[in-house]
Protein backbone atom coordinates (compact mmCIF):
# COMPACT_ATOMS: atom_id res chain seq x y z
CA UNK A 1 0.00 0.00 0.00
CA UNK A 2 3.08 2.21 0.04
CA UNK A 3 2.36 5.53 1.73
CA UNK A 4 -1.41 5.46 1.16
CA UNK A 5 -3.76 5.54 4.10
CA UNK A 6 -6.35 2.77 4.14
CA UNK A 7 -8.99 5.29 3.06
CA UNK A 8 -6.88 6.54 0.12
CA UNK A 9 -6.14 2.96 -0.88
CA UNK A 10 -9.81 2.03 -0.88
CA UNK A 11 -10.85 5.24 -2.67
CA UNK A 12 -8.41 4.40 -5.46
CA UNK A 13 -10.36 1.18 -6.05
CA UNK A 14 -13.85 2.67 -6.33
CA UNK A 15 -14.96 3.12 -9.91
CA UNK A 16 -17.06 6.14 -10.85
CA UNK A 17 -19.51 5.44 -13.65
CA UNK A 18 -20.87 8.68 -15.12
CA UNK A 19 -24.51 9.01 -16.13
CA UNK A 20 -25.63 5.72 -14.59
CA UNK A 21 -28.40 4.80 -13.95
CA UNK A 22 -29.55 8.22 -15.20
CA UNK A 23 -27.96 11.26 -16.85
CA UNK A 24 -26.07 13.44 -14.35
CA UNK A 25 -25.59 10.66 -11.77
CA UNK A 26 -22.03 9.77 -10.77
CA UNK A 27 -22.45 6.13 -9.71
CA UNK A 28 -19.89 4.91 -7.14
CA UNK A 29 -19.21 1.29 -8.04
CA UNK A 30 -17.72 -0.76 -5.20
CA UNK A 31 -17.25 -3.98 -7.19
CA UNK A 32 -13.52 -3.29 -7.80
CA UNK A 33 -13.09 -3.37 -4.00
CA UNK A 34 -14.47 -6.89 -3.95
CA UNK A 35 -12.78 -8.48 -6.94
CA UNK A 36 -9.16 -8.04 -5.82
CA UNK A 37 -8.30 -10.29 -2.87
CA UNK A 38 -5.87 -7.84 -1.24
CA UNK A 39 -8.20 -4.85 -1.59
CA UNK A 40 -11.15 -6.89 -0.29
CA UNK A 41 -9.14 -7.94 2.77
CA UNK A 42 -8.10 -4.33 3.50
CA UNK A 43 -11.77 -3.30 3.22
CA UNK A 44 -13.08 -6.01 5.54
CA UNK A 45 -10.23 -5.49 8.03
CA UNK A 46 -11.10 -1.78 8.27
CA UNK A 47 -14.52 -2.77 9.61
CA UNK A 48 -13.43 -5.80 11.65
CA UNK A 49 -10.71 -3.92 13.54
CA UNK A 50 -13.23 -1.25 14.57
CA UNK A 51 -15.78 -3.76 15.85
CA UNK A 52 -13.29 -6.04 17.64
CA UNK A 53 -13.07 -3.35 20.32
CA UNK A 54 -15.19 -4.64 23.25
CA UNK A 55 -17.05 -1.32 23.49
CA UNK A 56 -18.07 -1.57 19.82
CA UNK A 57 -18.52 -5.33 19.53
CA UNK A 58 -21.95 -6.37 18.23
CA UNK A 59 -23.87 -9.52 19.12
CA UNK A 60 -25.01 -9.81 15.52
CA UNK A 61 -24.42 -8.11 12.17
CA UNK A 62 -27.39 -7.19 9.98
CA UNK A 63 -26.78 -6.61 6.28
CA UNK A 64 -29.03 -4.64 3.96
CA UNK A 65 -30.10 -6.15 0.63
CA UNK A 66 -27.97 -6.77 -1.37
CA UNK A 67 -24.40 -5.48 -1.11
CA UNK A 68 -24.73 -5.25 2.66
CA UNK A 69 -24.95 -9.07 2.56
CA UNK A 70 -21.47 -9.32 1.08
CA UNK A 71 -19.87 -7.06 3.67
CA UNK A 72 -22.00 -8.07 6.61
CA UNK A 73 -21.57 -11.81 6.26
CA UNK A 74 -17.78 -11.58 6.07
CA UNK A 75 -17.55 -9.08 8.95
CA UNK A 76 -19.83 -11.29 11.09
CA UNK A 77 -17.70 -14.34 10.29
CA UNK A 78 -14.49 -12.52 11.24
CA UNK A 79 -16.06 -11.27 14.49
CA UNK A 80 -17.47 -14.74 15.25
CA UNK A 81 -21.03 -13.43 15.56
CA UNK A 82 -24.22 -14.23 13.69
CA UNK A 83 -25.43 -12.56 10.50
CA UNK A 84 -29.01 -11.66 9.57
CA UNK A 85 -30.19 -10.43 6.18
CA UNK A 86 -32.64 -7.57 5.80
CA UNK A 87 -34.29 -8.36 2.46
CA UNK A 88 -36.55 -6.76 -0.07
CA UNK A 89 -40.23 -7.60 0.41
CA UNK A 90 -41.25 -11.14 -0.47
CA UNK A 91 -37.78 -12.73 -0.33
CA UNK A 92 -37.80 -14.24 3.18
CA UNK A 93 -39.64 -17.56 3.70
CA UNK A 94 -40.55 -17.34 7.40
CA UNK A 95 -42.66 -14.93 9.48
CA UNK A 96 -41.42 -11.37 8.99
CA UNK A 97 -41.77 -7.80 10.17
CA UNK A 98 -41.81 -5.16 7.44
CA UNK A 99 -40.92 -1.50 7.08
CA UNK A 100 -41.84 0.66 4.11
CA UNK A 101 -39.84 3.75 3.21
CA UNK A 102 -39.98 6.45 0.58
CA UNK A 103 -37.80 6.54 -2.49
CA UNK A 104 -37.33 9.40 -4.90
CA UNK A 105 -40.23 8.01 -6.97
CA UNK A 106 -42.47 5.75 -4.94
CA UNK A 107 -41.68 3.50 -2.01
CA UNK A 108 -39.98 0.23 -1.11
CA UNK A 109 -40.39 -2.31 1.67
CA UNK A 110 -37.76 -4.36 3.50
CA UNK A 111 -38.37 -7.32 5.77
CA UNK A 112 -36.65 -9.20 8.58
CA UNK A 113 -37.48 -12.60 10.10
CA UNK A 114 -39.21 -12.19 13.45
CA UNK A 115 -36.62 -14.47 15.09
CA UNK A 116 -33.57 -12.78 13.50
CA UNK A 117 -32.58 -10.93 16.67
CA UNK A 118 -33.53 -11.01 20.33
CA UNK A 119 -34.54 -8.13 22.56
CA UNK A 120 -31.39 -6.46 23.85
CA UNK A 121 -29.10 -7.71 21.05
CA UNK A 122 -26.44 -5.20 20.03
CA UNK A 123 -26.57 -5.00 16.24
CA UNK A 124 -24.20 -3.58 13.67
CA UNK A 125 -26.22 -2.53 10.60
CA UNK A 126 -24.13 -2.51 7.41
CA UNK A 127 -24.53 -1.54 3.77
CA UNK A 128 -22.27 -0.50 0.90
CA UNK A 129 -23.22 3.18 0.85
CA UNK A 130 -25.46 5.82 2.36
CA UNK A 131 -27.35 7.96 -0.14
CA UNK A 132 -30.77 9.20 1.04
CA UNK A 133 -30.60 6.99 4.15
CA UNK A 134 -34.02 5.40 3.57
CA UNK A 135 -32.89 1.79 3.47
CA UNK A 136 -30.69 2.07 6.55
CA UNK A 137 -33.42 3.93 8.46
CA UNK A 138 -35.93 1.20 7.57
CA UNK A 139 -33.45 -1.49 8.65
CA UNK A 140 -32.90 0.26 11.98
CA UNK A 141 -36.66 0.49 12.57
CA UNK A 142 -37.08 -3.23 11.84
CA UNK A 143 -34.36 -4.20 14.29
CA UNK A 144 -35.79 -1.89 16.94
CA UNK A 145 -39.29 -3.37 16.43
CA UNK A 146 -37.80 -6.66 17.60
CA UNK A 147 -36.17 -5.01 20.64
CA UNK A 148 -32.59 -4.92 19.35
CA UNK A 149 -30.26 -1.97 19.83
CA UNK A 150 -28.52 -0.77 16.66
CA UNK A 151 -25.10 0.24 17.98
CA UNK A 152 -23.96 1.72 14.69
CA UNK A 153 -24.71 1.98 11.00
CA UNK A 154 -21.69 1.29 8.83
CA UNK A 155 -20.99 1.75 5.14
CA UNK A 156 -18.05 2.01 2.78
CA UNK A 157 -19.23 5.24 1.15
CA UNK A 158 -21.22 8.25 2.30
CA UNK A 159 -22.78 10.53 -0.31
CA UNK A 160 -23.37 13.45 2.08
CA UNK A 161 -24.97 15.77 -0.46
CA UNK A 162 -27.96 13.41 -0.69
CA UNK A 163 -28.69 14.06 3.00
CA UNK A 164 -28.95 10.49 4.23
CA UNK A 165 -26.14 10.58 6.76
CA UNK A 166 -27.50 13.79 8.31
CA UNK A 167 -30.99 12.28 8.51
CA UNK A 168 -29.66 9.10 10.12
CA UNK A 169 -27.56 10.98 12.68
CA UNK A 170 -30.56 13.22 13.47
CA UNK A 171 -32.55 10.05 14.26
CA UNK A 172 -29.89 9.12 16.84
CA UNK A 173 -27.99 6.53 14.79
CA UNK A 174 -24.22 6.62 15.13
CA UNK A 175 -22.56 6.20 11.72
CA UNK A 176 -19.19 4.92 10.56
CA UNK A 177 -18.14 5.30 6.93
CA UNK A 178 -14.75 4.81 5.37
CA UNK A 179 -15.08 7.34 2.54
CA UNK A 180 -17.25 10.20 1.46
CA UNK A 181 -17.77 11.53 -2.00
CA UNK A 182 -19.06 14.99 -1.15
CA UNK A 183 -18.96 17.65 -3.82
CA UNK A 184 -17.68 15.29 -6.50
Amino acid sequence: MQNFSVNQYLRAHIRTVPDWPAPGVQFRDITPLLQDAKVFRVLIDAFVHRYMDPAMRPDVVAGLDARGFILGAVVAYELNVGFVPIRKKGKLPFTTVAETYELEYGSATVELHTDAVKAGDRVLLIDDLIATGGTMMAGMKLLEKLGAQVIEGAAIVDLPELGGSDKLRASGLSLFTLLDFGGQ
